[in-house]
């Protein structure tokens, strides 16, 4: 399958991560813990980047949370975890990193907001001790514009200049400009403070699908920056998962994203690993990226009354997870894999054939067997009360048979 072609970059190096200039689309993550709180900080950033996170990022936003960045960094290490950590810099970045040089030195990037770095005449002068902080520490810089936060000097200057126009444009078009031209004109301030061209990412976060994507579409048009792609508050549930994959598919699609982050609001006590599942999943749908074997299912239909099917893809799908850890630690090319568990002989086989490994459970009325296909071809009839754990010894020997092992370092 002919992938889009990718729109050009520069590559910026975060840690360990590079993020343009053609490199593999990154997945990262935000901790929602007090960062203060270097305990449940540097175990839900562990979570993260178990789970797939390749970046994270950390709330900076006082001296506490400030002094706890290194420790936590030092946690990782020791643990063997290491992701970079990015700090979220808003209103007192400037102060903070300058009160806390080890901090300043132990983050691998820093995200500055345009919008709320200082108002008036302080805006300037705080920007430029961020961005020179940046220099003396060789870090890149995100420069994350978001329309809940926009400069609103600016905003209202383009206003001003729009209603005096002969041909005024429409209030939400004036608004759409004005987070690219934060975005654009910041970078270029950054840069002539010194900062390189190769250490500075680029977002514009809105919550709306539209405005994302014409607003990304048009700063992916005027600059080479690598850009960031994330709906700002998504929401919660199914709500914020369609949004952000039908504002992130049309724009990955169109060549456009280096790296994304998926903003769901978690349940009461969620999981926070799940917006990392989210982003790989869009990824891997779309052939851009490979995680973890994909497992298809069927949707079930009158021919498929019983549950067991369902249950056993949800089995098959958990193990995969559980597993993929040691797989991709010891075999090359597991996370291409595919495991069809269908429900009845309407498509079972079919499905079944065209998957690396695949079984078609007996549907209602049908004989009460299931056929197994390796690489397109029958192997064996499982029946009996043990398909499940049959059927997932089969997809361990096909993974040691069929993934050549890694060389050892």
């Amino acid at each position: 399958m002919a992938l889009p072609e990718r729109r050009r970059s520069v590559a910026v190096r975060v840690g360990r991560v590079v993020v343009g200039g053609g490199a593999p689309i990154v997945v990262q993550s935000m901790t929602n813990t007090d960062t203060a709180d270097i305990d449940a900080t540097s175990r839900q950033v562990g979570e993260l980047a178990r789970a797939g996170s390749e970046i994270v990022r950390v709330t900076v936003n006082t001296d506490e949370a400030a002094a706890a960045v290194p420790h936590i960094a030092e946690r990782l290490a020791a643990a063997g975890v290491a992701v970079p950590l990015v700090g979220d810099f808003h209103f007192n970045g400037h102060k903070l990193l300058k009160a806390h040089p080890a901090c300043a030195e132990a983050l691998a990037k820093y995200r500055i907001n345009p919008g709320n770095v200082g108002r008036g005449s302080k805006r300037d002068p705080q920007f430029a001790e961020m961005i020179e902080t940046a220099c003396r520490y060789g870090k890149p810089v995100r420069i994350g514009v978001n329309w809940g936060s926009l400069d609103q000097d600016l905003l209202t200057r383009m206003m001003d200049e729009n209603s005096r126009s002969p041909a005024p444009r429409d209030a939400i078009e004036v608004l759409r400009e004005a987070t690219v031209v934060s975005a654009l004109d910041s970078a270029a301030r950054a840069e002539e403070l010194g900062l390189p061209h190769d250490r500075i990412v680029i977002s514009t976060k809105v919550s709306g699908v539209q405005d994302l994507i014409a607003i990304y579409r048009t700063l992916a048009a005027r600059c080479e920056y690598p850009l960031h792609l994330g709906l700002t508050e998504a929401g919660m549930g199914s709500k914020g998962i369609v949004a952000s994959t039908a504002a992130l598919a049309v724009l990955l699609q169109e060549g456009i994203g280096d790296t994304i982050r998926i903003s769901l609001t978690p349940e009461p006590g969620g999981d926070r690993t799940r917006e990392v599942i989210v982003a790989q999943e869009i990824l891997q749908s779309m052939g851009f990226r490979a995680f973890m074997p994909m497992v298809i299912a069927c949707p079930g239909c009158g021919r498929t009354t019983s549950t067991y099917f369902q249950e056993l893809a949800q089995r098959i799908q958990g193990h995969i997870r559980q597993r993929m850890p040691e797989w991709k630690r010891r075999h090359v090319g597991v996370e291409d894999m595919t495991v069809a568990v269908m429900g009845c002989v309407v498509n079972g086989p079919g499905e079944s054939k065209h998957a690396n490994i695949g079984v078609s459970l007996p549907g209602t009325g049908e004989r009460p067997v299931a056929p197994v296909y390796e690489d397109g071809e029958k192997t064996v009839t499982l029946k009996g009360e043990r398909i499940a754990e049959d059927f997932q010894a089969l997809v361990e020997a096909y993974v040691e048979r069929s993934y050549p092992l890694k060389e050892a370092p």
